[in-house]
């Protein structure tokens, strides 16, 4: 949970995408340097999996930064002191599999959840899961016309 403030009750803070590109780009740069400001004074952050896509995603399409600075840097937010995610480990895993296997990171995300259940599969078009060893793709069949 978040942190009390002066006896107040304690308030959750969630970090929207454009506060993270902000810090990272700096880009305009007076966003920038509020986004960096606010982030290093901040306690405790929450980082939802979707916010962190979004922001892989706009640091790759928009920003144009290749892959691996984009896993470092995403890395690097999962571990930072005062941002918190509801599960590091999977995180951290998806962003292996978006740089090692060059998947979009949805589905390096969906590879992540499903070698952590026993038994799963990904029922995708995307043959580009394929890539990954240990995780079962199912297309669907043909169906007649």
């Amino acid at each position: 949970m978040g942190r009390a403030v002066g006896g107040e009750r304690a308030v959750t803070v969630y970090l929207d995408t454009n506060i993270l590109v902000r810090h990272l780009t700096q880009d305009p740069p007076e966003s920038g340097r509020r986004a960096t400001a606010f982030l290093a004074k901040a306690d405790e952050l929450h980082l939802s999996d979707l916010i962190l896509a979004e922001i892989v995603y706009v640091m790759q399409s928009v920003y144009r930064v290749p892959r691996p600075q984009v896993a470092a840097l995403s890395r690097a937010m999962i571990g930072s002191r005062n941002i918190v995610t509801n599960d590091p480990a999977l995180l951290v895993r998806t962003i292996d599999v978006y740089e090692q296997h060059r998947l979009a990171f949805a589905d390096a995300y969906l590879v992540a959840l499903a070698e952590a259940s026993a038994g799963s599969a990904i029922a995708s078009f995307d043959r580009g899961i394929d890539k990954v060893p240990g995780v079962t793709r199912l297309e669907p069949e043909d169906a007649p016309h």
